[in-house]
């Protein structure tokens, strides 16, 4: 349940106890709090969340989920793989905001970044490219999709 962390600095002298602290509950923030049960660790949201029970739901389940990856991590002992790790999500979570915003151009950058660090060359993703557009020709799931002609985008096919 979300916390009411602090009591506006705003005077209510003209209205009952009731509806100042009902105007309370309506200018205060609200706060979704997780905490991990093997670390202890606990992050916590604060904002103005929309009313309807689903989204409620996502918060508080997004906040419980970020905050176990964080334990994870944090409960990492080598320091290398430790860092490592915090890059590799820190580039998902950019993934999945760009996404989540439809910038295409910039889930490529992200996308083709991952795999060079993976050690896949330009050359062996536009190969890739080419194969997965081929079978979604050939599994007839090609329409509907911008650009199936066209070569991918990258070095040399500009």
């Amino acid at each position: 349940m979300p916390r009411i962390l602090r009591e506006p600095d705003v005077p209510f002298p003209d209205v009952s106890r009731f509806s100042r602290a009902s105007a309370i509950l309506r200018l205060m923030p609200e706060q979704y709090a997780a905490t991990d049960k093997r670390t202890g660790l606990e992050v916590s949201v604060t904002g103005e969340f929309p009313p309807q029970h689903e989204d409620r739901i996502r918060i508080a389940r997004t906040t419980q989920l970020f905050t176990r990856l964080m334990s994870t991590i944090l409960a990492t002992e080598n320091e290398t793989l430790r860092r490592e790790r915090f890059h590799a999500i820190e580039t998902q979570l950019e993934m999945a905001d760009a996404l989540i915003r439809e910038d295409m151009e910039e889930v490529q950058r992200l996308m083709r970044a991952t795999l060079e660090k993976m050690g896949i060359t330009p050359e062996q993703m536009d190969e890739m490219a080419r194969r997965l557009i081929d079978q979604l020709r050939q599994t007839g799931e090609g329409p509907g999709f911008p650009g199936l002609d066209e070569p991918p985008p990258g070095p040399g096919n500009n």
